[in-house]
Protein backbone atom coordinates (compact mmCIF):
# COMPACT_ATOMS: atom_id res chain seq x y z
CA UNK A 1 0.00 0.00 0.00
CA UNK A 2 1.29 3.22 -0.87
CA UNK A 3 -1.52 5.86 0.93
CA UNK A 4 -4.91 6.04 1.28
CA UNK A 5 -6.58 9.56 0.35
CA UNK A 6 -9.88 10.96 1.26
CA UNK A 7 -11.25 13.35 -1.67
CA UNK A 8 -13.54 16.58 -0.21
CA UNK A 9 -15.03 19.21 -1.43
CA UNK A 10 -18.56 21.18 -2.38
CA UNK A 11 -20.81 19.92 -5.61
CA UNK A 12 -19.35 20.37 -8.67
CA UNK A 13 -15.95 21.28 -7.52
CA UNK A 14 -14.93 18.99 -10.11
CA UNK A 15 -14.46 15.95 -7.37
CA UNK A 16 -16.31 12.66 -9.39
CA UNK A 17 -14.33 13.65 -12.38
CA UNK A 18 -11.22 13.86 -11.01
CA UNK A 19 -12.31 10.40 -9.14
CA UNK A 20 -13.28 8.71 -12.61
CA UNK A 21 -10.38 9.95 -15.00
CA UNK A 22 -7.72 8.83 -12.17
CA UNK A 23 -9.41 5.52 -10.87
CA UNK A 24 -11.78 4.70 -13.78
CA UNK A 25 -13.88 3.81 -10.65
CA UNK A 26 -17.49 5.19 -12.79
CA UNK A 27 -19.14 7.25 -10.28
CA UNK A 28 -21.73 9.58 -11.44
CA UNK A 29 -20.34 12.98 -12.47
CA UNK A 30 -23.39 15.02 -13.40
CA UNK A 31 -23.73 18.64 -13.34
CA UNK A 32 -25.94 19.08 -10.04
CA UNK A 33 -25.56 19.04 -6.71
CA UNK A 34 -25.15 15.66 -4.71
CA UNK A 35 -24.80 13.35 -7.61
CA UNK A 36 -22.54 11.18 -5.41
CA UNK A 37 -24.95 9.80 -3.02
CA UNK A 38 -22.40 6.59 -1.94
CA UNK A 39 -18.70 7.06 -1.03
CA UNK A 40 -16.73 5.52 -3.96
CA UNK A 41 -13.66 3.99 -3.45
CA UNK A 42 -10.82 3.46 -6.29
CA UNK A 43 -7.62 1.65 -5.85
CA UNK A 44 -4.84 2.97 -8.39
CA UNK A 45 -1.64 1.53 -8.79
CA UNK A 46 1.44 3.80 -8.77
CA UNK A 47 3.21 4.41 -12.07
CA UNK A 48 6.86 3.90 -11.08
CA UNK A 49 9.63 3.80 -14.25
CA UNK A 50 12.11 2.23 -11.46
CA UNK A 51 9.96 -0.51 -10.70
CA UNK A 52 9.50 -1.17 -14.56
CA UNK A 53 13.25 -1.22 -14.88
CA UNK A 54 13.65 -3.95 -12.36
CA UNK A 55 10.42 -6.06 -13.80
CA UNK A 56 12.90 -5.67 -16.83
CA UNK A 57 15.76 -6.78 -15.41
CA UNK A 58 14.71 -9.85 -12.84
CA UNK A 59 11.78 -10.89 -15.49
CA UNK A 60 9.84 -11.69 -12.52
CA UNK A 61 6.72 -14.13 -11.86
CA UNK A 62 4.84 -11.29 -10.72
CA UNK A 63 5.33 -7.53 -10.67
CA UNK A 64 3.39 -5.63 -7.84
CA UNK A 65 3.58 -2.08 -7.21
CA UNK A 66 2.22 0.41 -4.57
CA UNK A 67 -1.40 1.46 -4.74
CA UNK A 68 -3.24 4.68 -3.88
CA UNK A 69 -7.27 4.25 -2.22
CA UNK A 70 -8.52 7.05 -2.76
CA UNK A 71 -12.33 7.74 -0.96
CA UNK A 72 -14.90 10.29 -2.56
CA UNK A 73 -17.54 11.15 -0.82
CA UNK A 74 -20.71 13.84 -1.62
CA UNK A 75 -20.03 17.18 -2.21
CA UNK A 76 -20.54 19.16 1.46
CA UNK A 77 -22.27 22.08 1.41
CA UNK A 78 -22.73 24.81 4.57
CA UNK A 79 -24.84 23.47 6.93
CA UNK A 80 -24.12 19.89 6.57
CA UNK A 81 -23.20 19.38 10.23
CA UNK A 82 -26.73 20.49 10.99
CA UNK A 83 -28.11 17.71 8.37
CA UNK A 84 -27.81 19.72 4.94
CA UNK A 85 -26.72 18.03 1.95
CA UNK A 86 -25.66 14.05 1.93
CA UNK A 87 -21.62 15.07 2.27
CA UNK A 88 -21.89 14.68 6.00
CA UNK A 89 -23.58 11.83 6.27
CA UNK A 90 -20.49 9.70 4.45
CA UNK A 91 -17.29 11.47 5.92
CA UNK A 92 -17.05 8.59 9.06
CA UNK A 93 -15.75 6.90 5.52
CA UNK A 94 -12.65 9.10 5.37
CA UNK A 95 -12.02 8.94 9.51
CA UNK A 96 -9.02 5.83 8.57
CA UNK A 97 -7.58 7.69 5.36
CA UNK A 98 -3.81 9.25 5.39
CA UNK A 99 -4.01 12.61 4.34
CA UNK A 100 -7.22 14.46 2.90
CA UNK A 101 -7.33 15.77 -1.12
CA UNK A 102 -9.73 18.84 -1.08
CA UNK A 103 -10.83 19.75 -4.03
CA UNK A 104 -10.87 23.84 -4.88
CA UNK A 105 -13.05 24.60 -7.76
CA UNK A 106 -10.47 27.16 -9.72
CA UNK A 107 -12.23 27.80 -12.82
CA UNK A 108 -15.05 29.79 -14.14
CA UNK A 109 -17.71 28.38 -16.49
CA UNK A 110 -21.70 29.17 -16.20
CA UNK A 111 -22.41 25.72 -17.46
CA UNK A 112 -21.81 24.81 -14.28
CA UNK A 113 -23.83 26.11 -11.30
CA UNK A 114 -21.95 26.84 -8.22
CA UNK A 115 -23.86 26.34 -4.59
CA UNK A 116 -22.94 29.82 -3.10
CA UNK A 117 -23.47 31.21 -6.47
CA UNK A 118 -19.87 32.73 -7.46
CA UNK A 119 -16.69 31.51 -7.78
CA UNK A 120 -14.08 32.03 -4.35
CA UNK A 121 -11.83 29.77 -2.84
CA UNK A 122 -11.14 31.17 -0.18
CA UNK A 123 -14.67 30.74 1.18
CA UNK A 124 -15.28 27.81 -0.43
CA UNK A 125 -12.04 26.30 1.53
CA UNK A 126 -13.68 28.06 4.87
CA UNK A 127 -17.36 26.03 4.55
CA UNK A 128 -15.60 22.96 4.10
CA UNK A 129 -13.48 23.08 6.60
CA UNK A 130 -16.96 24.57 9.16
CA UNK A 131 -18.45 21.36 8.25
CA UNK A 132 -14.77 19.10 8.78
CA UNK A 133 -15.07 21.15 12.59
CA UNK A 134 -18.67 20.54 12.95
CA UNK A 135 -17.96 16.44 12.02
CA UNK A 136 -15.15 16.23 14.93
CA UNK A 137 -16.77 18.14 17.36
CA UNK A 138 -19.64 15.05 16.65
CA UNK A 139 -16.72 12.57 17.75
CA UNK A 140 -15.26 15.06 20.44
CA UNK A 141 -18.11 14.90 22.14
CA UNK A 142 -19.06 11.23 22.21
CA UNK A 143 -15.40 11.00 23.49
CA UNK A 144 -16.46 13.13 25.98
CA UNK A 145 -19.23 11.37 27.31
CA UNK A 146 -18.00 8.26 27.51
CA UNK A 147 -14.84 9.20 29.06
CA UNK A 148 -17.59 11.31 31.42
CA UNK A 149 -18.97 7.93 32.55
CA UNK A 150 -16.25 6.29 33.49
CA UNK A 151 -15.06 8.89 35.77
CA UNK A 152 -18.12 9.17 37.74
CA UNK A 153 -16.49 5.74 38.86
CA UNK A 154 -13.37 7.46 40.32
CA UNK A 155 -11.00 6.19 37.57
CA UNK A 156 -8.31 8.85 37.60
CA UNK A 157 -7.09 8.23 34.45
CA UNK A 158 -10.75 8.66 32.69
CA UNK A 159 -11.14 12.15 34.55
CA UNK A 160 -8.10 13.21 32.64
CA UNK A 161 -9.02 11.68 29.58
CA UNK A 162 -12.53 13.82 29.79
CA UNK A 163 -10.45 17.10 30.30
CA UNK A 164 -8.67 16.37 28.03
CA UNK A 165 -11.63 15.60 25.54
CA UNK A 166 -13.27 19.55 26.77
CA UNK A 167 -10.45 21.20 25.68
CA UNK A 168 -10.44 19.16 22.59
CA UNK A 169 -14.26 20.76 21.83
CA UNK A 170 -13.23 23.82 23.34
CA UNK A 171 -10.46 24.55 20.39
CA UNK A 172 -13.27 23.31 17.86
CA UNK A 173 -15.77 25.14 19.35
CA UNK A 174 -13.52 28.12 18.70
CA UNK A 175 -13.37 27.27 14.87
CA UNK A 176 -10.04 26.08 15.13
CA UNK A 177 -8.26 23.00 13.42
CA UNK A 178 -7.08 20.13 15.63
CA UNK A 179 -3.80 20.12 13.52
CA UNK A 180 -3.16 23.41 15.51
CA UNK A 181 -4.30 21.90 18.97
CA UNK A 182 -1.04 21.35 21.10
CA UNK A 183 -1.49 18.24 23.29
CA UNK A 184 0.67 18.00 26.90
CA UNK A 185 1.90 14.47 26.86
CA UNK A 186 2.41 11.04 25.19
CA UNK A 187 -0.81 10.24 26.56
CA UNK A 188 -2.42 12.86 24.92
CA UNK A 189 -1.01 11.99 21.64
CA UNK A 190 -2.17 8.68 21.88
CA UNK A 191 -6.16 9.74 22.89
CA UNK A 192 -5.59 12.13 19.93
CA UNK A 193 -4.85 10.16 17.23
CA UNK A 194 -7.35 7.52 18.89
CA UNK A 195 -10.46 9.99 17.69
CA UNK A 196 -8.94 9.80 14.12
CA UNK A 197 -10.59 13.64 13.51
CA UNK A 198 -10.76 14.51 10.02
CA UNK A 199 -8.85 18.51 11.10
CA UNK A 200 -6.45 16.56 12.02
CA UNK A 201 -5.30 14.90 8.67
CA UNK A 202 -2.28 16.31 6.80
CA UNK A 203 -4.24 18.23 3.53
CA UNK A 204 -3.77 18.78 0.23
CA UNK A 205 -5.31 21.46 -2.06
CA UNK A 206 -6.20 20.01 -5.61
CA UNK A 207 -7.03 22.95 -7.45
CA UNK A 208 -9.11 22.20 -10.14
CA UNK A 209 -8.52 24.25 -13.22
CA UNK A 210 -9.85 25.07 -16.82
CA UNK A 211 -7.35 23.30 -19.57
CA UNK A 212 -5.69 26.99 -20.31
CA UNK A 213 -4.70 27.13 -16.85
CA UNK A 214 -3.53 23.69 -16.26
CA UNK A 215 0.36 24.98 -16.83
CA UNK A 216 0.82 28.27 -15.03
CA UNK A 217 -2.13 28.37 -13.06
CA UNK A 218 -4.42 31.60 -12.28
CA UNK A 219 -5.31 34.17 -9.63
CA UNK A 220 -8.22 31.20 -7.66
CA UNK A 221 -4.84 29.06 -7.13
CA UNK A 222 -2.69 31.90 -6.29
CA UNK A 223 -5.29 32.35 -3.45
CA UNK A 224 -5.21 29.12 -2.53
CA UNK A 225 -1.50 28.74 -2.11
CA UNK A 226 -2.03 31.90 0.30
CA UNK A 227 -4.73 30.12 2.04
CA UNK A 228 -2.00 26.43 1.85
CA UNK A 229 1.12 28.53 3.09
CA UNK A 230 -0.92 29.81 6.44
CA UNK A 231 -1.40 26.08 7.16
CA UNK A 232 1.48 24.16 6.20
CA UNK A 233 -0.45 22.61 3.46
CA UNK A 234 0.76 21.56 0.10
CA UNK A 235 -0.90 22.34 -3.22
CA UNK A 236 -1.41 20.74 -6.22
CA UNK A 237 -3.15 22.37 -9.76
CA UNK A 238 -4.74 19.89 -12.06
CA UNK A 239 -7.79 20.08 -14.65
CA UNK A 240 -10.14 17.40 -14.03
CA UNK A 241 -11.44 17.48 -17.55
CA UNK A 242 -7.90 16.96 -18.73
CA UNK A 243 -7.58 13.86 -16.50
CA UNK A 244 -10.83 12.83 -18.25
CA UNK A 245 -8.98 12.87 -21.68
CA UNK A 246 -5.68 11.46 -20.58
CA UNK A 247 -7.48 8.67 -19.11
CA UNK A 248 -9.02 8.08 -22.57
CA UNK A 249 -5.75 7.62 -24.89
CA UNK A 250 -3.42 4.43 -25.06
CA UNK A 251 0.62 4.76 -22.77
CA UNK A 252 2.24 5.99 -26.02
CA UNK A 253 0.05 8.91 -26.44
CA UNK A 254 -0.69 10.43 -22.77
CA UNK A 255 2.93 11.47 -22.79
CA UNK A 256 2.69 13.60 -26.40
CA UNK A 257 -0.88 15.04 -24.88
CA UNK A 258 0.35 16.45 -21.99
CA UNK A 259 3.67 17.97 -23.51
CA UNK A 260 1.26 19.56 -26.04
CA UNK A 261 -0.37 21.51 -23.28
CA UNK A 262 3.09 21.97 -21.76
CA UNK A 263 2.66 20.02 -18.67
CA UNK A 264 5.52 17.36 -18.08
CA UNK A 265 3.05 14.56 -15.90
CA UNK A 266 -0.92 13.59 -15.47
CA UNK A 267 -2.27 15.20 -12.60
CA UNK A 268 -2.61 11.82 -10.77
CA UNK A 269 1.39 11.71 -10.69
CA UNK A 270 1.64 15.54 -9.33
CA UNK A 271 -1.08 14.00 -6.39
CA UNK A 272 1.13 10.83 -5.54
CA UNK A 273 4.67 13.18 -5.91
CA UNK A 274 2.58 16.10 -3.28
CA UNK A 275 0.89 13.04 -1.32
CA UNK A 276 4.30 11.56 -0.70
CA UNK A 277 5.98 14.38 0.35
CA UNK A 278 2.81 15.67 2.71
CA UNK A 279 3.03 12.50 4.71
CA UNK A 280 6.81 12.18 4.33
CA UNK A 281 6.64 8.49 2.68
CA UNK A 282 9.35 6.80 0.37
CA UNK A 283 9.51 3.73 -1.83
CA UNK A 284 11.70 0.45 -1.12
CA UNK A 285 12.13 -2.61 -3.76
CA UNK A 286 12.67 -6.11 -2.91
CA UNK A 287 13.19 -8.08 -5.99
CA UNK A 288 14.18 -11.97 -7.48
CA UNK A 289 12.79 -14.46 -9.83
CA UNK A 290 9.08 -14.71 -8.57
CA UNK A 291 8.37 -11.23 -7.38
CA UNK A 292 9.43 -7.51 -7.68
CA UNK A 293 7.23 -5.13 -5.64
CA UNK A 294 7.54 -1.78 -4.48
CA UNK A 295 6.41 -1.03 -0.72
CA UNK A 296 5.98 2.43 0.63
CA UNK A 297 7.09 3.18 4.42
CA UNK A 298 7.59 7.02 6.43
CA UNK A 299 11.17 8.63 5.92
CA UNK A 300 13.14 7.41 8.88
CA UNK A 301 12.14 3.97 8.83
CA UNK A 302 15.05 1.23 10.39
CA UNK A 303 15.79 -1.65 8.32
CA UNK A 304 14.28 -4.07 10.93
CA UNK A 305 10.80 -1.83 10.81
CA UNK A 306 10.95 -2.10 6.96
CA UNK A 307 11.28 -6.05 6.76
CA UNK A 308 8.29 -6.16 9.62
CA UNK A 309 6.00 -4.62 6.19
CA UNK A 310 6.82 -7.49 4.82
CA UNK A 311 6.25 -9.96 7.23
CA UNK A 312 6.15 -10.02 11.08
CA UNK A 313 8.86 -12.84 11.63
CA UNK A 314 11.24 -10.55 9.25
CA UNK A 315 11.99 -8.31 12.26
CA UNK A 316 11.43 -10.43 14.91
CA UNK A 317 14.65 -12.22 13.51
CA UNK A 318 16.11 -9.55 11.62
CA UNK A 319 20.24 -10.06 11.00
CA UNK A 320 21.20 -7.68 8.29
CA UNK A 321 20.09 -6.02 4.91
CA UNK A 322 21.86 -6.21 1.90
CA UNK A 323 21.32 -2.91 0.15
CA UNK A 324 21.77 -1.98 -3.35
CA UNK A 325 20.85 1.42 -4.96
CA UNK A 326 18.16 1.06 -7.90
CA UNK A 327 19.92 3.58 -9.80
CA UNK A 328 23.34 1.56 -9.70
CA UNK A 329 21.21 -1.99 -10.64
CA UNK A 330 19.72 0.00 -13.10
CA UNK A 331 22.54 1.62 -14.93
CA UNK A 332 24.80 -1.76 -14.36
CA UNK A 333 21.64 -4.23 -14.88
CA UNK A 334 22.34 -7.08 -12.72
CA UNK A 335 23.49 -7.63 -9.07
CA UNK A 336 26.74 -9.63 -9.94
CA UNK A 337 27.70 -6.58 -11.27
CA UNK A 338 26.56 -4.06 -9.10
CA UNK A 339 28.49 -6.53 -6.59
CA UNK A 340 31.43 -6.57 -8.56
CA UNK A 341 31.66 -2.60 -8.65
CA UNK A 342 31.69 -2.68 -5.05
CA UNK A 343 27.90 -1.13 -4.66
CA UNK A 344 26.61 -3.34 -2.32
CA UNK A 345 26.50 -2.69 0.91
CA UNK A 346 25.37 -5.00 4.18
CA UNK A 347 23.79 -2.85 7.03
CA UNK A 348 22.58 -3.67 10.19
CA UNK A 349 19.74 -2.64 12.80
CA UNK A 350 20.62 1.02 12.81
CA UNK A 351 20.56 1.60 8.82
CA UNK A 352 17.52 4.04 8.03
CA UNK A 353 15.87 2.59 4.94
CA UNK A 354 16.55 5.23 1.65
CA UNK A 355 14.24 6.15 -1.25
CA UNK A 356 14.76 3.82 -3.90
CA UNK A 357 16.84 1.23 -2.19
CA UNK A 358 16.46 -2.66 -3.36
CA UNK A 359 16.55 -4.45 0.08
CA UNK A 360 17.22 -8.65 0.27
CA UNK A 361 16.71 -9.17 4.41
CA UNK A 362 18.47 -11.64 6.25
CA UNK A 363 16.65 -12.84 9.12
CA UNK A 364 16.52 -16.05 11.68
CA UNK A 365 13.27 -17.38 13.15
Amino acid sequence: MGFNCGIVGLPNVGKSTLFNAITSGGADASNYPFCTIDPNVGIVPIPDPRLDGLVDIYRPAERVPSVIEFVDIAGLVRGAGGGEGLGNQFLSHIRDVDAIAHVVRCFDDPNIVHVDGSIDPRRDIEVVEAELIFKDLETVERKLSEAGKRAKSGEKKSRAEAEFHARVRDHLMGGRLVRYFSVRSAEEGLWLRDCHLLTNKPVMYVCNVNEKDVAEGNDYVRSVRDVAANEGARVVSISAAVEAEVAELGEGERQAFLEGLGLKESGLTKVIHEGYALLTLITFYTAGPKEVRAWTVPRGTAAPAAAGVIHSDFEKGFIRAEIIKSGDLLRLRSEAAVRDAGLLAIEGREYLIQEGDVAHFRFNI
